[in-house]
């Protein structure tokens, strides 16, 4: 059966319907960290995202058809300033690799810990300064990009001349003078457009790495962060399949989803999208980088902007690991489920009280899945999914199949999700009693529905004498009241 995936395309701003280049290899590339510090709870949600659209491409064409690439930025500003800062007495290669290094590793542990997948490709800029410098050779020669004062620029306005080129601006719906405005862009007397972007520049002596120039450029230097992903998903994504900078066919120049947070829309991603479309392809060019293009929203705290400043400012490692948010840790599938009651592109209130519900929903379907098999991924849970990611659809759908009672599917459709339940383990509770608990549950709510609080008070007493604990709540999907329990300690 033909999948019936549907994705909204920032550059279309339009919901459309998934056809990958090629079913059998379907390619995604989402922008990744950059390593210099622990990844705050913001970094995590494109992590969570596009984790769970890799499960559902993976369900979808088979784990085996489907490639995710998310590179590691390991070329930065902050990164020189922290290898200079935490390892003064190391020469500034080895002080930089330590800092990479440690920041990397620790961001493998923290979204591991939410339940994520590895990509199948986890590239580093610093692996791909010649692919960075063959891409620049090529826009030079194409004359869509200069050299000036030991720098290498992209020319902004030479885009105009590559007929399939797409229009510079299309993917931020941005007119020039806000695309200035929004770029903070650095007036410098050797540019020829306010809006050209840097490739290459030269690297300052003892304070920053440098490679080889490309152009005969002299001194040495580094790239601009822009190349760097036009590299990289070229390298995974393209050249595996018999595109890159050696082929002239434009179909074989381009892959099926890029994402990324929405802040990364412009300018990264605008100028990603306008350097390989220039690079690629045949004398005009590739048409496109990618054929769809994914944002998720912008996260906030307590209804508050994260940042320092505020003191709101928390790391994944903080939630779970230390008590700075809400006076205890989280577990990591506790966040993750907190982070998908919102529609990816939403932005998301991150608060204390929707991680304690996420929790509470949590215990409630792991005492009643207990040990039953996973079954097969609930139809309706799929649709949903397919719906371009409609997680709050998903979530209520999810608590259908509890009500149901259909246990094995709701145990499928978590796993599909990557969404683990707390070891509150049916192991340690009998099967009999479980039943026998559930079915007094659902005697007190129907009680209480009826307003017959003495039968409602009578099951509470009898479940407590059991050794249960009750707690009452709301459904966040429903608003309809639930009663979740677990053993007395």
């Amino acid at each position: 059966m033909q999948p019936n995936l549907r994705l909204h395309n920032t550059l279309t701003r339009t919901k459309e319907a998934f056809a990958p280049v090629d079913p059998a290899n379907v390619r995604m590339y989402a922008c990744g960290p950059t390593v210099y510090d622990y990844a705050h709870i913001g970094n995590a949600r494109p992590v969570i995202v596009f984790d769970v659209l890799y499960r559902l491409l993976r369900h979808l064409y088979g784990e085996a058809h489907v490639r995710y690439a998310r590179n590691l930025t390991d070329v930065d500003d902050k990164i020189n300033a922290r290898a200079a800062r935490d390892y003064p007495g190391l020469p500034l290669n080895q002080a930089i690799a330590k800092v990479t290094e440690t920041t990397t590793a620790q961001f493998h542990a923290d979204v591991d810990a939410l339940g994520n997948l590895r990509p199948d490709e986890e590239p580093r800029a610093t692996g791909h300064i010649e692919e960075m410098k063959a891409i620049i050779e090529r826009l030079i020669a194409r004359g869509v990009a200069y050299v000036a004062e030991e720098h290498v620029l992209f020319h902004v306005p030479a885009v105009a001349g590559m007929k399939q080129a797409p229009r510079y601006g299309s993917l931020a719906r941005r007119s020039l003078d806000e695309m200035i405005s929004g770029a903070r862009v650095d007036v410098a007397p050797y540019k020829r457009d306010p809006m050209d972007f840097v490739l290459w520049k030269p690297s300052r002596e003892g304070v920053d790495p440098g490679w080889p120039s490309p152009a005969g450029i002299a001194t040495p230097g580094r790239p601009g962060w822009h190349i760097e992903c036009s590299a990289m998903s070229m390298k995974a994504l393209l050249e595996p399949f018999g595109g890159g900078l050696s082929c002239d066919d434009p179909a074989r120049n381009v892959f099926d989803i890029h994402g990324g947070g929405i802040d990364l829309v412009f300018p990264h991603h605008e100028n990603e999208l306008a350097q390989s479309c220039c690079a690629f392809g045949g004398e005009g060019g590739a048409p496109l980088m990618a054929n769809y293009w994914m944002h998720n929203g912008f996260l906030q705290v307590e209804g508050e902007k994260m940042s320092k400043s505020l003191g709101n400012f928390v790391t994944i490692n903080e939630l779970l690991a230390t008590e700075k948010f809400g006076g205890r840790t989280w577990p990591g599938e506790v966040l993750r489920l907190a982070m998908l009651r919102t529609h990816y592109r939403q932005p998301i209130d991150w608060t204390v009280k929707a991680l304690e519900e996420a929790e509470k929903t949590l215990l409630d379907w792991a005492a009643a899945v207990g040990d039953s098999a996973a079954g097969e991924v609930s139809p309706a849970v799929l649709d949903a999914l397919s719906d371009d990611l409609n997680t709050s659809q998903v979530l209520a759908e999810l608590h259908a199949l509890r009500k149901a009672g259909d246990f094995a599917g709701l145990k499928a459709s978590l796993d599909l999700l990557g969404i683990a339940l707390p070891a509150i383990a049916a192991s340690t509770i009998d099967p009999a009693l479980r039943a026998k608990v559930d079915g007094l549950i659902a005697a007190r709510l129907d009680a209480r529905r009826a307003k017959n609080f003495a039968e409602s008070d009578r099951i509470r007493d009898e479940l407590a004498a059991m050794g249960i604990a009750l707690k009452d709540g709301k459904d966040p999907a429903t608003g309809e009241a639930i009663t979740t329990w677990d053993l007395k300690r």
